[in-house]
């Protein structure tokens, strides 16, 4: 006679790379920014995290949290020689993740909370000590970019926008850029989308 014997509970936030992303593509949108929040970044989180900071449902709160809870300020002064190999992949998922930020492909959801404003915060208030002083780190944020989100300043006047959109509050995001004119259109990101694939570019560079 055989047994039902239950199938030992997996723990995702432990589990292997491929095994994270399988189950992120699984998950809704809100499901997997809430994972990307909690990410360990204690291994190389190149797979998992280049997947998940390509995708263009990410929004510019959860992209800042990500980006410090990856600790950048360990890198911040550091050149590329200096960076430890066993942190180097850390180092390239930042610089990634700055770059994005910086472009604009992040966007904003009007007259949302900031889940990590203290921690934004504080990090523009050394960028802006550093300026002062003719110091400059690796990773600057664009003000102007994380003033949408600290300040709200997102308006939107969807009767003077030309394109349709689908009427479900994260969408909006796609209005960020062009109404603001700060970094890339989304316009241009949804026909031109940065390679979303695990295994792209990101997971082979080397310092």
């Amino acid at each position: 006679m055989s047994r039902n014997v239950a199938k030992p509970v997996v723990n995702i936030s432990t589990a292997a790379p491929e095994d994270q992303l399988a189950y992120l593509r699984g998950c809704t949108h809100d499901e997997v920014r809430s994972f990307l929040r909690a990410y360990d970044w204690s291994g190389d989180p190149r797979r998992v995290l280049g997947w998940g900071m390509a995708q263009k449902f990410m929004d510019l709160g959860t992209a800042l949290t990500v980006f410090l809870n990856g600790q950048p300020h360990r890198f911040n002064y550091l050149t590329k020689r200096d960076i430890p190999e066993e942190l180097a992949g850390a180092a390239l998922m930042l610089d990634s993740i700055c770059l994005r930020l910086n472009s604009g492909f992040y966007l904003v959801w009007p007259d949302q909370d900031v889940e990590d404003r203290s921690r934004i915060q504080s990090w523009l208030e050394a960028q802006a000590e550093d300026r002062q002083t003719g110091r400059q780190g690796r990773y600057i944020l664009d003000e102007r970019i994380i003033a949408t989100l600290l300040e709200n300043k997102l308006r939107l006047d969807r009767e003077a926008e030309t394109a349709v959109y689908h009427e479900r509050r994260s969408l909006l995001r796609d209005l960020f850029s062009p109404v603001l004119e700060l970094g890339v259109s989304r316009r241009m990101l949804r026909f031109h989308p940065p390679q979303e694939d695990p295994a792209d570019d990101l997971t082979n560079l080397r310092y």
